[in-house]
């Protein structure tokens, strides 16, 4: 027991984001605003070390499209700040982009209560990651993404190794350097560098920030790539609520030019589809003729408001 402390230890030391800033060592002394200072300058250097990681996020983007495509699953498993990230990364995908709940889901160790109150142990055995795994259904149709700062967290590479055997595509997503990392472990590793934190081993800061960064990117981008947008406007996103309802009018009274009732109105034959209601007046075409061309499309408005287009110049 005492061993496999010490190579515990001995390992935590060795990570960058257990290193001691050097930038911060007199935080303990300083204003307010001068800790306030310290902490704004370290979040700067966050974006710069996502930009340099964006051929391997374009990667990862790539493999999960082609997931989704194909009815597989996006799955995030972390712990602690990580795994939050990666639930509310998850949860936020059906009212933004009208998805199913089960298309992409985020695992915590220590399950749903991790989410409130601090699980600490339920990280330290890769058994619970494999299980939550063999739990979730992982098939070869899935993409399953680790996410840990330290990269070595048991619970998340339980889960990706187990992950792996079953056939399924895997990423991770790390704050530690690169030249650490097996790339033989996963399809596709994003390594952020972000260095040492202000508060030593405080990884819900700088790593935090840039797991959030590169999280928004590969669950938007690959949106994006399933024409869940038109121009730069969430164009499948669920009303839910009567904020998403006023939005979704909004979106087409921008995009068509319509009145407020007119997109109110259109709302409504469309059964509240943002889509299907944006090609019912652009391609000027009824309920029917709406779904068929965004079923031929793919989900695509532009493409379905061409194909109008096209048999009106034919």
């Amino acid at each position: 027991m005492r061993r496999e402390k010490e190579k515990l230890f001995h390992e935590l030391s060795k990570l960058t984001t257990e290193q001691r800033n050097p930038r911060s060592m007199n935080i303990d002394i300083a204003s307010t605003g001068e800790i306030l200072k310290i902490i704004n300058d370290e979040d700067k250097t966050v974006p710069l070390a996502v930009e340099k990681e964006l051929p391997y996020i374009e990667q990862a983007v790539e493999i999960i499209v082609k997931a989704l495509k194909s009815g597989g699953r996006l799955l995030y498993f972390g712990a602690g700040t990580s795994g939050r990230l990666g639930v509310i990364d998850a949860a936020e995908c059906p009212p933004t982009f009208g998805t199913d709940p089960e298309m992409i889901k985020g695992f915590i160790a220590g399950g749903n209560a991790a989410m409130f109150v601090a699980q600490e142990g339920a990280e330290d055995y890769p058994e619970n990651g494999a299980k939550d795994v063999i739990k979730a259904k992982v098939t070869a149709k899935d993409v399953v993404c680790g996410i840990a700062a330290s990269r070595r967290t048991p619970y998340v590479v339980g889960a990706v190794k187990k992950a792996k055997e079953l056939g399924a595509a895997t990423l991770f997503v790390t704050t530690n350097p690169r030249k650490d990392f097996d790339i033989e472990e996963v399809d596709v590793a994003i390594c952020p560098y972000v260095g040492p934190e202000v508060i030593m081993g405080s990884t819900r800061m700088k790593s935090g920030t840039a797991q959030k960064l590169v999280l928004n990117m590969l669950t938007t981008a690959a949106m994006v790539r399933m024409g869940k947008v038109y121009e730069n406007m969430m164009i499948d996103l669920q009303m839910t609520n009567q904020k998403l309802v006023e939005r979704s009018k909004r979106i087409v009274m921008t995009i068509t030019g319509v009145s407020y009732r007119e997109a109110e109105e259109y709302l409504e034959k469309a059964n509240g589809h943002v889509k299907t209601a944006l090609v019912m007046i652009l391609a000027k075409v009824n309920l029917e003729e709406a779904k068929r061309r965004l079923e031929l499309a793919e989900g695509f408005v532009r493409k379905a408001i061409e194909m109008e287009r096209v048999k009106e110049n034919s």
